[in-house]
């Protein structure tokens, strides 16, 4: 199977380094448990049993993997298993297929959203959680400008955020130094938030089904799927994941009335105000099966089959 991730950590970066070290070998392990084959049921228990890895890591490296334990990360898989590709997601990453268009337009490609997110912003997934917790009326609540779990973070899954799943670690001196001050203060009797991807299979159509773009929302916040996918169809494929980003950097700096070269400038870290870092990976899907069988993380190189590029501006 082709395999690709993208990991967007938040807090520190030690959840997403653990994906990216355990996710790909757990799917591998669990997959040759039932036959070799990556199927849904083994997409979602790697994903169960990456976050239960990182718990159990932590409850043996207390105190001195505090930082960890309040970190987490949004986690964005695809697989391509014969003519069957899926997408799994927990968190506010998105994959988006270019598909021929049924007419023609000044576009080529169609875009389809492949992933669900799972970001407090929308109105569906804080019913969701209302419903998962009638007796909490703050489990989502506006602070700081945005709709929060708990006041806290604005995504409902992911793998870590331990603090968030289990009331030992909230309660860790070593933790509560580390979190904000409402954070620590948060009663916690089950987890806020969750693990568990949405999963999405569909069956490739060659000739149709051309490329598929997997990005963290750092991208998403400043370019449209269809905007994606236009720059993506129109421009050779080595660099094109670069092209993407930079094209969202442009966009971010329009937003706030600076120059593009400006950004570079500013220090790390308060370039956060500016923009989120960006992830983006580039799967073209006209690979016949004997090329198939690659696995690429968000900070890996690649051919011109898979184009990935990452831009970070925290550090992390």
């Amino acid at each position: 199977a082709t395999l690709v991730g993208v990991y967007d950590g938040h807090g520190d970066p030690d959840g997403s380094r653990f994906l990216r070290s355990r996710l790909f070998p757990l799917i591998h392990e669990l997959a040759a448990e039932q036959g070799g084959a990556v199927t849904a049921d083994v997409i979602r228990k790697a994903f169960l049993a990456a976050d239960e890895e990182y718990l159990q890591l932590l409850r043996w490296s207390l105190p001195n993997m505090s930082r960890a334990a309040a970190s987490g990360s949004c986690c964005l898989l695809g697989a391509i298993s014969g003519d069957t590709h899926y997408v799994a997601n927990a968190g506010n990453s998105r994959a988006v297929l270019g598909r021929r268009a049924a007419t023609v337009g000044s576009c080529p490609v169609v875009a389809e959203r492949l992933s669900t997110e799972h970001n407090v912003a929308s109105e569906e997934v804080r019913r969701q959680l209302a419903a998962l917790h009638p007796d909490d009326g703050e489990v989502v609540v506006h602070a700081r400008g945005a709709w929060r779990v708990k006041g806290i973070i604005q995504v409902a899954r992911s793998i870590g955020d331990v603090y968030r799943k289990k009331p030992e670690f909230r309660l860790d001196p070593a933790v509560q130094r580390l979190c904000s001050s409402r954070a620590a203060a948060v009663e916690l009797t089950r987890p806020v938030i969750t693990a568990e991807p949405s999963i999405h299979a569909c069956k490739l159509k060659p000739g149709v089904d051309f490329f598929v773009v997997f990005a963290s929302d750092g991208l998403w916040e400043h370019l449209s799927d269809d905007a994606a996918l236009q720059l993506v169809s129109t421009n050779p494929r080595r660099g094109v994941a670069e092209r993407l980003v930079q094209a969202a950097l442009e966009e971010a700096a329009r937003k706030r009335e600076v120059r593009r070269g400006d950004l570079r400038r500013i220090e790390r870290g308060v370039r956060r105000h500016f923009h989120d870092d960006i992830a983006a990976v580039v799967v073209f899907l006209d690979l016949d099966d004997g090329r198939r069988g690659k696995v690429v993380n968000s900070t890996s190189c690649s051919n011109t089959s898979l184009d990935v590029y990452s831009f970070f501006n925290s550090g992390a």
